[in-house]
């Protein structure tokens, strides 16, 4: 199968920058010239396992799970597939699809650690034949704490000691589960640490991968 697509799946815990992140790469395609002009985006809303639903927090199971992300991944698989049969005289900037993900396999594995990889990993190589890096952005264990509460400090104004800690020990427990698992993941992955809020060095950093993959991958 010919490839018109090609993405970026943002993995990582709750204010490790994923929206920023995501925004500073809409930013960077938006003043491209030569980037493809066929742009989706699918927040965390559209793939994460805990999901707020008219108000109730609901929580997939792993079947569930599943086929919403193989859902999501044939979504892509099909507009690869009309690109495809469009025919190959076209720019990459004409025809070309570029996908951004947030919370997509790496959350699942995490979330059902347990469960048979076959499934998971089935996935994952449609991914990959999709063109999809994924990038797990990290904060350091030291200033956990710190970065959970600049967003929405107002939040954390009646917590006490006990739940800091705890919400921070959970956080870096999550973080290095994301980690193990992206080790074990067939897409190829890249960590970034987040400390800086250096949102558009990251974003370059990203598509200068991609491309860098895309040349290795054309020769």
């Amino acid at each position: 199968m010919n490839r018109h697509i090609r993405g970026v799946i943002l993995e990582g815990y709750s204010n490790a920058g994923k929206t920023s992140v995501l925004k500073a790469l809409k930013l960077l395609l938006a003043e491209d010239e030569s980037a493809e002009r066929s742009i989706i985006v699918l927040s965390e809303h559209y793939s994460q396992v805990l999901n707020n639903v008219h108000g109730n927090f609901q929580q997939l199971d792993r079947d569930e799970h599943l086929v919403l992300l193989q859902e999501r991944v044939g979504m892509l698989r099909k507009l690869n597939e009309w690109a495809n049969y469009l025919g190959p005289d076209a720019s990459r900037g004409s025809r070309g699809i570029f996908f951004i993900l947030e919370r997509f396999h790496l959350n699942h594995r995490v979330a059902f650690p347990t469960a048979s990889s076959n499934d998971i990993k089935s996935l994952e190589n449609e991914l990959v034949k999709l063109g999809a890096q994924c990038v797990l952005l990290t904060v350091s264990p030291e200033i956990v704490e710190q970065r959970m509460q600049s967003r929405s400090s107002q939040e954390w104004t009646n917590i006490t000691r006990e739940e800091i800690t705890k919400a921070a020990d959970e956080f870096i427990h999550t973080q290095s589960e994301l980690y193990k698992q992206s080790l074990q993941s067939d897409v190829p992955t890249i960590e970034i640490n987040t400390d800086a809020k250096d949102w558009v060095s990251y974003a370059n950093k990203i598509m200068a991968v991609l491309n860098e993959t895309e040349k290795f991958s054309n020769l």
